[in-house]
């Protein structure tokens, strides 16, 4: 009975911090227009604000991982629960758009060891089975509920207030190289692709994506040499690691990137409010929360692989759907694709956590957690990217307003992130053929996990 009360204690803490995490990721979604107006931040300006929070999940999330698994996944979550508060009080008394900037990266970073941990808590307290694929769907659920959440209450707040009161183990030797070159390599690529929509030829674009890419090929050298290292090379020769970094990777570029700028898009094209737009996006991710909870009664030997496959087709009918608005559309327009696509997101989201925990040895849970969140949120890092750059492509001219011009260029947008979501249905088809591997037997809740030293 205690192991059983230990185990809600577990899956209670792990979902509300996850819960903090999207709440803080999602807040600037419907106040961007009033948050970058207050802090006179520019077009280049108001693309950090919505994608810095990314750059320092994809750069921080594996780091996170690993050090959890090695220091204490307990430790590393309550340091970043700490690090969040801090940097969401400096976003709220920011004085311009810069330390706003800085404040949402500190925000990632934190976050990084609030999620990454928070999964890999759920993966020991659990045993593989019934018991586990029920909290990883709790946790997948959470995700899709601060999305919905975080939106609404921030316009609500930012009504009310303005936008600055939304912000109101067993120890090894520190991968000091492998840190630092993960870091900051992520950190780089990311910002070049944040970058690109100003013009991928620019040396501001081309500079951080050179670099990057020399950062992460020395993280490759550095970690094939290591004993331990932050992330095993021999996890890439799993299908399903493969199926659930390729997942989530397509999750973040396709749709995660997509719904960020969706409500900017409304209150430009449609003149909703920033709480109605909230509330539009709400129907996705509120779908999304639910059907997270509903996928833990799918059958357990139904393989996540084909799950990633099913939620991403799902995704992609969605997006679709979501195409053809017009200056004399309403939000209504949406409801099918975004309830589509929020079924989706549900299914992807506990596939994925199930396959983040599965996916790895029973002791380096934190790190598969880590490496399917870095995925995820690299992917929005450029899908918000890629969203921005095509809607911007879109001048207003003689016969078409600024409304129009950013409405045809949401539907062009959104027709490449459902060929985006389509071809992640392809590929993670492709690796569920290839794994051979049976799921894990279920084990009964009486049934005591193996003790963890590291928690």
């Amino acid at each position: 009975m205690a192991d059983v009360r230990v185990r809600r204690v577990t899956l209670a803490v792990a979902v509300g911090g996850t819960l903090l995490v999207m709440l803080d990721f999602n807040a600037p979604l419907a106040t961007l227009s009033a948050t970058a107006a207050g802090l006179h931040a520019g077009p280049v300006g108001r693309t950090w604000m919505l994608a810095g929070i990314s750059v320092g999940l994809a750069s921080a999330l594996l780091v996170s991982g690993a050090l959890g698994d090695d220091y204490g996944r307990r430790r590393v979550f309550l340091a970043g629960t700490s690090l969040l508060a801090i940097s969401t009080g400096v976003c709220a008394l920011a004085p311009d758009s810069e330390v706003f900037i800085v404040a949402r990266v500190v925000q990632g970073v934190s976050a990084a060891a609030v999620l990454a941990c928070s999964l890999g808590l759920i993966g020991h307290a659990y045993p593989a089975g019934p018991g586990r694929r029920r909290a990883t769907g709790v946790w997948g659920a959470s995700l899709g509920a601060g999305i919905a959440v975080g939106p609404l209450l921030a316009a609500g707040i930012a009504q009310a207030s303005g936008w600055r009161a939304v912000y109101a183990v067993r120890p090894q030797p520190v991968d000091v190289a492998g840190v630092v070159t993960l870091m900051a390599g992520l950190a780089c690529l990311v910002a070049g692709l944040v970058e690109g929509q100003q013009g991928w030829g620019r040396p501001m674009t081309l500079t951080p994506l050179l670099a990057g890419a020399v950062l992460l090929a020395a993280f490759g050298a550095v970690e094939s040499r290591r004993a331990a290292p932050l992330l095993d090379p021999a996890l890439f020769g799993q299908p399903g690691f493969v199926a659930a970094t390729i997942g989530a990777f397509a999750t973040g570029l396709a749709v995660i990137g997509l719904m960020s700028y969706l409500p900017t898009v409304l209150q430009r094209g449609l003149a909703q409010s920033p709480l109605a737009s909230a509330g539009v996006l709400a129907l996705w991710s509120g779908t999304s929360a639910v059907a997270a909870l509903l996928a833990r009664r799918l059958p357990y030997r139904l393989p996540a692989g084909w799950q990633l496959t099913g939620g991403l087709l799902l995704c992609a009918t969605g997006l679709t759907g979501m195409t053809g608005l017009t200056t004399s559309s309403t939000w209504l327009r949406l409801t099918p694709g975004l309830v589509i696509a929020g079924v989706g997101s549900g299914i992807l989201n506990a596939a994925l956590a199930r396959l983040a925990v599965e996916s790895v040895p029973a002791g380096r849970a934190a790190m598969g957690s880590g490496a399917n969140n870095t995925a995820r949120y690299l992917g929005s890092g450029a899908g918000v990217a890629v969203v921005v750059a095509v809607v911007a492509a879109y001048q207003p001219g003689a016969h078409q307003t600024p409304a129009a011009a950013t409405l045809a260029g949401m539907n062009t947008a959104t027709l490449l992130a459902a060929g985006l979501a389509l071809l992640g249905a392809l590929t993670t088809l492709a690796c569920a053929h290839r794994d051979t591997t049976p799921a894990p037997a279920p084990t009964h809740s009486n049934h005591p996990a193996a003790t963890d030293t590291t928690m």
